[in-house]
């Protein structure tokens, strides 16, 4: 089975830890080794992961050294894509006694630059503030913010991917029985100028559009959407709340779900769904008992 597993950025990094390089790399190896037993259970594996801490917090850097002087936001997903690819090329290939190869691609994908999202950012990125300090960051860098929970946070364009310019080479490396790293968050978006090349654009992509696109365009079996949270709820955060088992296409779009918690997920797997293939949502530690139906929330016809 083909199987592609997308790691959210919560899974990656928990609320309230420090984005530390540590911090992550032990997340990352807590992370391979529940990766590895998919590929030891005789799966082929095609990876993606998310980035709105991490290119958030490149942005704030950047932004400190040099303000006039700020990288755009494709080039900080590039530098994203790169940073936390190694991490867990590295930590995945030590997970499989490096008797696997595994290898991490800097992927573009193309978004339409007339796409409505740029006129109204919805991406969280960076860290979570307090309003007053959100506001004050917001009118230093000419921020847009939005609150997410009880904090806020920037807020950037999000537009649909289209296209992934990058598979016939991922295809090649799955040929070859690599473990193939890519579109990481989301991917480095860019967009056609009128003499048919490409240029990056401000914006970051989502992730799990991107890796249900990505999914599609390969052929893949099955898409894991990993997270911090162990599924889809029916009236989460009330006590009434309810994790839902298995959803049909149907049901997953008749779910109301509040656009900065599931609904992106389960967007993007209905996109995904067809005959034959599933989509699993739940815990990255519990990422091979969602691929045999025994955790988290499946969603097929």
């Amino acid at each position: 089975m083909l199987v592609v597993a997308a790691l959210g950025g919560n899974a990656l990094l928990k609320r309230g830890e420090p984005m530390t390089a540590k911090t992550q790399r032990d997340n990352v190896r807590r992370a391979a080794k529940e990766l590895a037993q998919i590929v030891r259970d005789g799966h082929r594996l095609v990876l993606t992961h998310g980035n709105g801490p991490q290119v958030g917090l490149l942005a704030l850097q950047g932004a400190a050294y040099h303000p006039e002087e700020e990288y755009p936001l494709d080039v900080l997903g590039a530098e994203t894509e790169g940073m936390i690819g190694y991490m867990i090329e590295q930590e995945l290939e030590n997970a499989l006694d490096h008797e696997r190869q595994v290898a991490a691609l800097l992927t573009q994908v193309i978004v339409d630059r007339k796409d409505p999202a740029f006129a109204h950012p919805t991406k969280f990125v960076g860290p979570v503030y307090d309003k007053k300090e959100a506001e004050g960051k917001a009118r230093e860098g000419h921020w847009t913010i939005a609150q997410d929970g009880d904090k806020w946070r920037r807020v950037v364009p999000s537009p649909k991917p289209m296209e992934i310019p990058d598979i016939p080479i991922i295809q090649l490396l799955l040929k070859h029985d690599v473990i193939v790293i890519c579109a990481g968050g989301g991917g480095i978006p860019v967009v056609y100028q009128k003499d048919g090349s490409l240029t990056g654009i401000e914006a970051v992509i989502d992730k799990d559009a991107a890796s249900a696109l990505l999914a599609g365009k390969i052929g893949a079996d099955a898409l894991l959407l990993l997270t911090d949270v162990d599924g889809v709820y029916r009236d989460f955060g009330t006590p009434d709340a309810c994790r839902i088992d298995t959803l049909s296409v149907e049901e997953a779009h008749a779910l109301s779900l509040p656009a900065g918690s599931m609904a992106p997920k389960v967007q993007a797997a209905t996109h995904f769904v067809a005959a034959g293939n599933m989509v699993g949502i739940g815990r990255l530690e519990d990422a091979v008992k969602i691929l045999a139906g025994q955790a988290g929330t499946r969603i097929s016809v």
